[in-house]
């Protein structure tokens, strides 16, 4: 069975809605501080749109029109453009709305006899040729819902300022200074906030101990706190966090991930990080005050890309390889009840129904070995959206990692 044929038997079995497509605000606010000219942009940009790159390209049922975004946005058609012979990809990868804004490259790169730099090298999607460019300039890049405008970050962190980069332009359109140094940055749901996650040295560094031959972040994190900064006016305050370290802790670290990121609720009232203990997670409100855990966010995986669902009645989770040798589970956000899809490792929704994620070919024993793949809710069925991965690395050098942007 080729391709196509997979293609067509499993997008007969998924019926899945997709979700209204919404205007990204982040593409707005630079709309307005370049102050251009409203265009409209006809339905018939979209036909433009499809043929940029050439691949596997099968409408998504139900899909709905074509979500075409203002003030500049670009055409997002609502069906599969898959690249399965293509890894990392050079062509545009995008279903139903939700698209691979870019990807990274990982490298250890070393600065001196004991310490080494976790450093990425990152390709954004170009919104006018569909294909993935090099941006070297950036050690972090945040992708803003609608995937034309990314938040970035300088090569040396933590960072003074953060930038705005227009992904059709390749030009930062706008600075933000900061007075704490930053490390890594989020967008919230809607795309109004930014956060902004501060240390006091490179959350990326890595050392080697007296006699040890492999590279390791180092016991403790450099985290100081975070600003959560409103998109149109940059205005936003810094929040202290202070590390507390564990007592049981024979290394004296501080039971936390040398880089670990604070993200916002889908409300934005509250700020949360993963935990590399149980529960897993810690929430804050925007003072910096720990709180209970808001509702709908108890089975939480920080480690799990894809989060809760755009509805946020579902949660992402780990993985299960019950009803398949490689599954995850899927969580009721009110109930717990969960249920298994196909996939390693869930990176990305499509929709409430539908996920994208990592998965080894069928016969493959190899873990490291996998592409990405579209998953269904209730479906046995998988669509190939890349090419494999490379297997023999599992540390992770020379691999490529996705960035997606949801609608």
């Amino acid at each position: 069975m080729n391709v196509d044929d997979i293609v067509r038997d499993a997008l007969r079995e998924q019926a899945a809605e997709q979700a209204p497509a919404t205007a990204g605000f982040a593409d707005r606010v630079l709309t307005v501080r370049r102050r251009r000219r409203t265009r409209r942009i006809v339905l018939g940009a979209a036909a433009a749109v499809a043929v940029i790159a050439v691949g596997v390209t099968v409408p998504l049922m139900d899909s709905g029109k074509d979500d075409v975004r203002p003030s500049g946005g670009i055409v997002t058609p609502k069906k599969v453009e898959s690249r399965p012979d293509q890894s990392p990809p050079r062509d545009r990868i995008s279903v139903g709305g939700t698209t691979l804004a870019g990807y990274s490259v990982p490298k250890k790169v070393r600065k001196s006899a004991d310490s080494a730099v976790y450093e990425r090298t990152y390709y954004l999607l170009n919104p006018k040729t569909g294909r993935y460019d090099k941006a070297a300039d950036w050690s972090w890049v945040a992708v803003a819902p609608g995937g034309k405008t990314a938040a970035v970050l300088e090569r040396d962190l933590p960072a003074s300022r953060i930038g705005l980069l227009d992904l059709t332009t390749g030009k930062v359109e706008r600075w933000i200074d900061v007075d704490h140094g930053v490390g890594g940055l989020t967008f919230s749901r809607d795309g109004r906030k930014l956060v902004a996650t501060t240390y006091s040295a490179n959350p990326d560094r890595l050392i080697k101990a007296q006699g040890d031959v492999e590279w390791m972040p180092p016991w403790t994190s450099s985290r100081t706190g975070f600003y959560v900064l409103d998109l149109a006016s940059g205005d936003g305050a810094w929040t202290e966090i202070k590390l507390a370290g564990d007592s049981d802790d024979p290394m004296g670290g501080t039971m936390l991930n040398s880089r670990q990121d604070f993200s916002l609720t889908d409300d934005g009232r509250h700020v949360w990080e993963g935990r590399p203990t149980e529960p897993g997670y810690v929430f804050y409100d925007l003072t910096g005050k720990e709180v209970p855990v808001p509702a709908g966010y108890t089975y939480l995986d920080w480690s799990v890309d894809a989060g809760r669902s755009p509805d946020g009645k579902l949660v992402a989770g780990g993985f299960a390889g019950k009803k398949w040798k490689t599954s995850s589970y899927v969580f009721d956000a009110r109930t717990g009840k969960k249920t298994e899809v196909r996939g390693q490792q869930l990176i990305a929704w499509v929709g409430n129904e539908q996920l994208i994620a990592w998965d080894m070919g069928e016969n493959d024993k190899n873990e490291h070995h996998n592409r990405l793949v579209l998953v269904t809710l209730g479906s046995d069925k998988e669509i190939p959206l890349s090419g494999f991965r490379r297997g023999d690395t599992p540390d992770g050098a020379g691999r490529w990692e996705p960035l997606f942007a949801q609608p």
